[in-house]
């Protein structure tokens, strides 16, 4: 779900255009790394994982994805606890939550891409 007043509150401090250009930036920044950290939690260190994640849980929070931002924290916790069963499942959730996030973000009616 899309957090309106984060959006509005990056419109008020940037501008439309500028909020519109951070916004979009994000959108393809978060895509990208819910690609590679599904292929990190295959192969790559985990170092390089969880860091991912934190990054992605950021730039989620900054353009109003706070589910998705809460979804990525739950996958570092079972980055931490080395619980691969539960890391595959929060995996598979970031991933679901992800795309319905940004699907949902590029129809938000405020910006047009």
């Amino acid at each position: 779900m899309v957090e309106p007043g984060q959006i509005e509150t990056l419109r008020n401090d940037l501008g439309l255009h500028a909020a519109e250009d951070v916004v979009c930036r994000a959108m393809e920044d978060l895509a990208q790394r819910l690609c590679h950290v599904q292929e990190m939690s295959l192969k790559g260190p985990r170092e390089d994982l969880h860091k991912n994640l934190r990054a992605l849980s950021a730039i989620a929070e900054q353009i109003g994805l706070a589910g998705l931002a809460s979804v990525a924290r739950d996958v570092i916790i079972c980055v931490e606890y080395d619980d691969r069963v539960a890391e595959a499942a929060t995996l598979a959730r970031l991933a679901r939550m992800g795309e319905g996030s940004l699907a949902m973000l590029w129809d938000y009616q405020e910006f047009s891409v």
